[in-house]
């Protein structure tokens, strides 16, 4: 376990905890009285991001979405309750976002070699990514209103662009079931923060750090009962015969995406949402994920691989003052 105690302001402290999950490091700061006791708090946001991993994770061959992927066409799934919303979640922004999200792309994401199941980086022949093609699509997905699943044969679900957003709420609903009203979660480099810190302030955090050869300032929000998570080729990407190519796989192409923002960044209510958005966004590109994202309120701003970032209003308006 890993804490860090900081300076009292009226007997109530910034205390900082730390801790390893899915396959990244969280860290969280909560505003609690100076010698309160942390390590039953530590204990029971491991326990929440390990009740997620046991649930979503697909390098966990023992996880139910492990075993969902392997049951046999026919079969239906009692899902655990939260599950179940994060599917259902996934399968609404796949709908709004016309499948530039899509929770059943883990085929195609394999094929190029990434995530759980990917040998390494490679760019697989036409007709082979036609082939993928054919068993991948969230209207495949056949959630039913009571949280079973059926298997309709071959459904690889993948829910690595939400579940960490979904860890993120779930440390955040922790904390506040057990009365701590402000904290500032980061899991992997998403956040959720609500409350104020001992000084009344806001929680602010640093989104880019700017660049002094361009006079770009750096850009910090402030997060009230909000979150943030970002997506692009900044953390992922690979070469092959002097062409760049993206993480990020377009499920509507079979393919990488291609001219992806380096970065996309998404404000919502709860960090589910904002990783679901965020990878959606980066799918659609900048000009039409930036029409996009304005024409649904959605809070985003992206950095194209050349030329300044862009940002939506309601992004604009969270800008730390």
């Amino acid at each position: 376990m890993h804490l860090q105690h900081a300076t009292t302001i009226d007997d109530r402290a910034v205390h900082t905890l730390y801790g390893e999950t899915m396959g990244t490091r969280w860290r969280v700061r909560l505003v609690a009285g100076a010698r309160a006791a942390l390590a039953p708090l530590h204990e029971a946001i491991q326990s929440s991001l390990d009740a997620v991993v046991a649930q979503m994770s697909t390098w966990q061959a023992d996880s139910d979405i492990s075993r969902y992927n392997r049951a046999a066409a026919g079969s239906t799934h009692a899902l655990p309750r939260a599950f179940a919303d994060v599917l259902r979640c996934a399968l609404d922004v796949a709908e709004a976002s016309g499948g530039a999200f899509d929770p059943t792309v883990g085929p195609l994401v394999a094929l190029w070699g990434f995530g759980a199941h990917g040998d390494g980086h490679r760019v697989p022949a036409t007709g082979k990514i036609a082939d993928v093609l054919s068993r991948v699509g969230w209207r495949r997905i056949d959630l039913r209103a009571d949280g079973s699943l059926a298997q309709p044969g071959g459904v690889q679900l993948d829910l690595s662009a939400i579940a960490k957003g979904h860890g993120v709420d779930a440390v955040a609903a922790c904390l506040r079931a057990h009365g701590i009203a402000a904290a500032l979660v980061d899991v992997g480099g998403e956040l959720h923060a609500h409350g104020r810190k001992p000084d009344g302030s806001a929680w602010q955090v640093l989104v880019e750090a700017g660049d002094e050869a361009t006079d770009e300032a750096p850009c910090v929000l402030t997060l009230d009962d909000a979150a943030v998570a970002s997506s692009g080729t900044r953390w992922h990407r690979f070469e092959h015969d002097g062409r760049g190519y993206a993480h990020t796989i377009d499920p509507r192409s079979g393919a990488p995406v291609a001219h992806a923002p380096v970065a996309v960044t998404v404000v919502a209510d709860d960090a589910m949402h904002a990783d679901a958005w965020a990878t959606a966004l980066t799918v659609m590109g900048v000009e039409q994920g930036l029409a996009f994202a304005r024409a649904r309120g959605l809070a985003a701003r992206f950095v194209p691989a050349a030329g300044e970032a862009c940002m939506t209003p309601t992004f604009a308006a969270r800008l730390a003052r």
